[in-house]
């Protein structure tokens, strides 16, 4: 278990940005130590993270950490409110998107979803919307979501040091793959990106904002997702690295200058490879190709299909890694491979 370790002075300071860069460890309590230097603080951080991942502070591995005690679980604050025997079906866990939660409830506790939605505020005591969740829907991957209690559903998300605007009723945003996009984020110094299939920003913000470019291509399709790409560039004050692109990216994508292209789509990502592929210069540069793969071609069928489409262009591939980001549905994973296209 890891914690920063700051000079007492500095704890609400870097409490705040850890807060802001979405890697405090809730569950452990913050402890102050004695050194020969003075007194110092440890604050805990989560347990993904390295000396890398939060630059300018020192990360060590904390002994024997204090924990808060474990709060009440929804179950426990519904028992009363809800039959005995419907208990065992509350769930047990839910999204926390900006100050608005998603929630997942099972048909036979519909009528008692208000009871739900009302102690998951209590819970959240900073968000004031809860949301049912329906599952996904269309080209797009829109999100099915219904209002149970509040009303506003345009929030911000905060994570790794930027800001994500969006409406939670018709943008999805995957918490799942915030190891990934802290990867992305330390890449692209001094390089030309392009970002296919876009949406609000998930790669190309953190990466403009860390990564240092000379210039993000983000190219999305669908104009909602596209607006609040335009706000979120505005938000995180990117207006003179990342240039958006409303637009299909078979049709749009431009050809021949990017040092790096990320492919940041799933379903039919496989039908642009030779767009993603020709973005790159003729120099060389570097694919990250994601795709939804069943476990029995894990990697085998993406790493195939990304040499196929570079052979038909006369390019070489060198397969530099390959990734797990989640489990997607049964037997299937969604990867990514990282191509270097020469």
């Amino acid at each position: 278990m890891k914690a920063v370790v700051v000079p007492v002075r500095d704890v609400e300071k870097v409490k705040a940005e850890l807060i802001s860069m979405d890697v405090l460890d809730k569950e452990r309590k913050i402890r102050i130590v004695e050194h020969p230097d003075g007194k110092f603080a440890e604050i805990p951080v989560i347990s993904y993270v390295d000396g890398s991942d939060i630059d300018g502070f020192d990360v060590v591995e904390q002994e024997g950490p204090d924990f808060y005690r474990h709060a009440m679980s929804l179950k426990e604050h519904l028992s009363g409110l809800i039959p005995e025997e419907l208990l065992g079906i509350v769930p047990s866990g839910w999204q926390v998107l900006g100050d608005i939660v998603i929630v997942s409830i099972p048909e036979e506790l519909q009528s008692y979803r208000e009871d739900i939605a009302r102690k998951l505020l209590d819970i959240n005591p900073r968000c004031r919307c809860v949301l049912q969740d329906f599952g996904i829907k269309g080209t797009f991957r829109e999100p099915e979501r219904e209002i149970i209690i509040g009303e506003e559903t345009e929030t911000i998300q905060k994570e790794h040091g930027c800001s994500f605007k969006l409406d939670a009723t018709k943008i999805m945003y995957s918490k799942g793959n915030l190891a990934e996009r802290k990867r992305m984020s330390k890449l692209g110094k001094d390089e030309v990106v392009v970002d296919m299939f876009a949406g609000i920003g998930y790669f190309s913000i953190p990466l403009a904002v860390h990564g240092k470019p000379k210039k993000v291509y983000s190219i999305e399709l669908n104009p909602l997702s596209y607006n609040y790409l335009l706000e979120n560039i505005r938000l995180n004050h990117l207006e003179g690295i990342v240039q958006a692109i409303n637009g299909d990216c078979g049709k749009v994508t431009p050809q021949g200058i990017a040092d790096r292209v990320i492919m940041g789509y799933v379903g039919t990502t496989h039908h642009y490879l030779d767009k993603g592929i020709g973005a790159i210069r003729k120099e060389g540069g570097m694919l990250h190709y994601h795709e939804t793969t069943p476990e029995v071609l894990v990697f085998e069928r993406p790493i195939q299909r990304i040499k196929d489409a570079a052979s038909a262009l006369g390019r070489d591939v060198e397969i530099r890694a390959c990734h797990r980001i989640k489990k997607y549905s049964p037997g299937v994973w969604h990867v990514v491979v990282d191509a270097f296209i020469k």
